[in-house]
């Protein structure tokens, strides 16, 4: 899935906690890095192909806002994770919560 690409580097991850607290212009977004303008819209640019950020365009600025759309298609997919995994975890966590059966000792035959 082309989101978790997008969300496996560090700096991009920063940039979609950065953009969960408030939509911000690409140069404050730049500003909060220790790390050059062409880079940062490299990132940019791959989150946008993620569908996890959107852009407007106001006069010279780009101001760049979470998508809410590829956020959904990415917690529906997280959903349906759950729903295969949740069964089998807690099947699992019974079996390892069963008590112990120690196994009957042999009786000596005299």
């Amino acid at each position: 899935m082309e989101i978790f690409t997008a969300l496996a580097d560090p700096t991009r991850r920063r940039i979609v906690e950065l953009l969960s607290r408030g939509e911000c212009a690409a140069g404050e977004i730049v500003e909060a890095f220790d790390v050059s303008g062409p880079a940062i819209s490299q990132h940019l640019k791959v989150l946008r192909e993620a569908a996890l950020v959107q852009v407007r365009i106001e006069g010279q600025r780009r101001i760049y806002q979470l998508n809410p759309q590829g956020l959904s298609e990415m917690d529906a997919w997280l959903n349906d994770v759950r729903r295969f995994w949740a069964p089998r975890l807690d099947a699992l966590e019974r079996e390892l919560l069963k008590p112990e059966r120690k196994p009957k000792a042999k009786r000596s035959r005299r």
